[in-house]
């Protein structure tokens, strides 16, 4: 089969490699749409240890299912795959599962390629009426999805529901969407990055802005860098909630002092529960997170220019997605 295989820094080759092989249990997925992380973009960096040359990376994606009874099913990938027996998996809190893995990282290929391997409890069944683009995007939906949940949970029921994103990438936007779902009417996204922020403001599903000018409830770092944990830190309200979902940087740019003496409450987010993917994946199909108009589509052959492209801060959409069969 075909795939785009990450082989170093900076270097993303489309060639061919042996096909994917289903283990026992698992089903074989032609995939037909595949969207650009930003987990991918710190691998084709160098950035992440997780993700060692040579490997297929892309872990949001949708296709078909391929043999068995249920051939020509259409789904969403789950790329999360875990034990299934730990205290976190009984707890329904499978993204902490101890012996989690996930497509994109040893031992599991990724989905840039034209098949992948998965079980079927990852995946959820897409309506006709859904296109594979938007069906992919369920996967970094419900990252943000899952971020919103536990940061709402976490407010004081005092507080106001208003809430600061930071970075205007898919992760930010898709958290600015997942707020709205749940009722945050008051939502603002600080993207620098003027191209982006043009796009963003056509959108209309939140305010825009170049940087936070005042303090909110809610605070989301969709970035995870130190100089944005700075601005979630400054920016946070007394006594409310900082959500980290980005991966950017490991350390730096909390104001822990302030933090302590203003009761602010900082959680980590990973990924999403099994329930937060099937929630995100319905609430997509119902049309409840919008039109989803905010994707282009691309050719998996053509997806080392789009990783460039990317990495130039030429791309104004927030997620680029690529399709092996184009």
């Amino acid at each position: 089969m075909k795939a785009l295989v990450y082989e170093g820094v900076e270097q993303l080759v489309y060639r061919d490699v042996p096909d994917a092989a289903p283990q026992p249990g698992e089903h074989l997925i032609r995939v037909e749409a595949a969207g650009i992380c930003g987990s991918d973009m710190h691998a084709y960096l160098g950035h992440d240890a997780r993700r060692p040359a040579p490997l297929i990376l892309g872990h949001e994606a949708a296709g078909t299912v391929i043999g068995g009874p249920k051939d020509g099913t259409r789904v969403t990938i789950n790329p999360l795959v875990n034990c299934g027996q730990c205290p976190a998996c009984q707890a329904g809190r499978e993204n902490l599962c101890p012996d989690r893995q996930i497509i994109s990282m040893p031992p599991r290929e990724g989905a840039f390629a034209q098949y992948v391997s998965m079980p079927w409890d990852n995946l959820v069944e897409v309506p006709d009426h859904v296109p594979f683009a938007k069906a992919a995007l369920a996967e970094p939906l419900a990252v943000s999805w899952h971020a919103a949940r536990l940061a709402l949970e976490a407010l004081h029921p005092a507080m106001e529901r208003r809430a600061l994103v930071i970075g205007g990438g898919a992760i930010g936007l898709a958290a600015a969407l997942a707020l709205r779902a749940m009722d945050v009417v008051d939502v603002t996204i600080v993207e620098p990055n003027d191209l982006r922020r043009k796009f963003l403001q056509r959108l209309d599903c939140a305010k825009v802005a170049p940087e936070a000018q005042s303090e909110f409830p809610i605070v989301v770092d969709a970035v995870g860098f130190a100089a944005t944990r700075a601005v979630a830190s400054e920016r946070a309200q007394p006594g409310g909630v900082i959500a980290h979902v980005g991966l950017g940087e490991d350390a730096g740019g909390l104001d822990v002092r302030r933090m302590t003496l203003q009761e602010i409450t900082f959680i980590g987010t990973y990924t999403y529960t099994a329930q937060d993917f099937r929630q995100t994946a319905q609430a997509i199909f119902d049309g409840a997170l919008g039109p989803l108009d905010w994707i282009e589509e691309r050719d998996l052959a053509d997806g080392a220019r789009a990783f460039a492209q990317l990495r130039s801060g030429e791309v104004a959409v927030p997620k680029i997605v690529l399709s092996p069969w184009a």
